[in-house]
C-alpha cells in the first residue's frame, strides 16, 4: 500500500493542530499537572487531540485510535489499523516558550509503524514518512547523515541531561525537548541517534518510529528488544534507543561502557533484565506486581517495590544508591502519582 489518503489526511490534521497550538500559546496558557510538575497539560492539548481524532474518525471510521489525551479503551486492541497520537509531544517545552514541541500522528498496522507525521510548528517544519517510500521535510526528500558512527550526533532529553546525563562523558550530545521531534531530526540527518534513560509511551514515539523506519533505521528498547505498537499497556516501561543503524550500534556500546543507567518499570520474569537479579533476589521477588529497578552496565543500582494502599501506591521496599533511588522515585511518581 502507498497510504496516499492516510498521509495526506495526517499531514493536513498535523498542520491544523500546529496552527491551533501556536494560537493558544500566543493568547497565553493556563497550565495544570497530571501526576507531577514534570507532567503538565493545557487546554491546547485537549483541543488539538479533539481536532485530530475527529478528523481521523471522519476519514477512517473503522480504524482504532490511541491518543494521550483520550480515554483509552480495549476497542483499539481488536483493530488491525490504529492511529497513535500525541497532540503535543513536549508539553513542558510548549509551556516554556521553547520551539522544541511537536504534533505527532502515527499509523500502526498489525503492531508495526507504517506512517508518521511530525509537525514542529514553531520550527515551521513538517516531517512525513511512509515505510518503503522514504521521508520528506516540507515536501523535500531527506535521509540519514553520513557522519562516521564515532562522530554521531546524539539527541537526548534536555530533562535527563540537566538531571544527570551531563555527568557522563558521552560525546556529541545535543539536548532538546520532544522525542518525536528528535526522531524526525534523525530521519532528516540533523542528528544520528537518540536514547532515553526513562520509559516513554507509544504516543511519544509511534510517528517517529515510522519516520526512522522509512529512512532505514529502527527504534527499539535499550538492548534491542522489539517495540510492538497498539499493546494493551501503551507504556513501554523501559528506556529506548533508535536512529541510524551503525550509530545506534556504536551508541549502545558507549552507554554500556559509560554505565549510563536506565529504568525498568514493572519488572517481571519475562523481561530480559530479570536476569540481573541474583537467584536469591529472584526467589524473593518473584510474583511481585509492582517491582521497579534501575540498572547500569549489567548491574542493578536501585530497586523499589510498591504495593497498593487505601490512598494510592506506597513504598514497601527501597534499596540502592540514593541518587539512583531519587531518579527512580521521580519516574514512579510520574507514573502513579504521589507515593506514600
Amino acid at each position: 500500500m502507498t497510504y496516499v489518503h492516510e498521509r495526506q489526511t495526517a499531514e493536513r490534521l498535523a498542520l491544523e493542530a500546529g496552527r491551533l497550538l501556536l494560537k493558544h500559546r500566543a493568547a497565553g496558557l493556563t497550565v495544570e499537572y497530571k501526576t507531577s510538575k514534570d507532567d503538565p497539560v493545557t487546554l491546547a492539548d485537549t483541543e488539538a487531540s479533539e481536532l485530530i481524532v475527529a478528523g481521523l474518525n471522519a476519514e477512517f471510521p473503522e480504524d482504532g485510535i490511541l491518543s494521550e489525551e483520550l480515554t483509552d479503551t480495549a476497542k483499539r486492541l481488536f483493530k488491525r489499523r490504529v492511529w497513535i497520537i500525541d497532540p503535543i509531544d513536549g508539553t513542558k517545552e510548549f509551556t516554556q516558550s521553547s520551539p522544541d514541541f511537536a504534533v505527532s500522528i502515527g499509523l500502526a498496522v498489525d503492531g508495526e509503524p507504517v506512517l508518521g507525521v511530525v509537525n514542529a510548528p514553531a520550527h515551521e517544519a513538517v516531517y512525513v514518512g511512509v515505510v518503503g517510500e522514504g521521508v520528506t521535510k516540507n515536501g523535500e526528500s531527506i535521509g540519514f547523515s553520513t557522519r562516521p558512527p564515532e562522530k554521531a550526533l546524539i539527541s537526548v532529553s534536555d530533562t535527563e541531561f540537566k538531571r544527570e546525563l551531563h555527568q557522563y562523558p558521552l560525546a556529541n550530545v545535543k539536548p532538546s525537548g520532544s522525542i518525536a521531534l528528535k526522531l524526525a531530526l534523525i530521519a532528516a540527518g540533523e542528528a544520528d541517534a537518540t536514547f532515553t534513560m526513562s520509559p516513554r509511551s507509544e504516543w511519544d514515539i509511534a510517528a517517529g518510529m515510522a519516520l526512522i523506519a522509512a529512512a532505514g533505521g529502527s527504534v527499539t528498547r535499550r538492548g534491542g528488544g522489539k517495540i510492538v505498537l497498539n499493546s494493551p499497556n501503551p507504556n513501554i516501561r523501559q528506556g529506548l534507543i533508535g536512529g541510524r543503524p551503525d550509530a545506534v550500534a556504536w551508541l549502545e556500546a558507549e552507554l554500556f561502557r559509560l554505565a549510563v543507567p536506565e529504568q525498568q518499570l514493572g519488572l517481571t520474569e519475562r523481561d530480559e533484565t530479570w536476569s540481573l537479579l541474583s537467584e536469591s533476589e529472584q526467589a524473593r521477588l518473584r510474583g511481585q506486581p509492582h517491582l521497579h529497578i534501575r540498572h547500569a552496565a549489567g548491574r542493578v543500582v536501585a530497586l523499589i517495590v510498591l504495593e497498593e494502599g487505601p490512598n494510592g501506591m506506597k513504598v514497601v521496599r527501597a534499596e540502592g544508591d540514593a541518587a539512583h533511588l531519587g531518579v527512580l522515585t521521580r519516574d514512579l511518581t510520574r507514573a502513579y502519582g504521589a507515593l506514600s
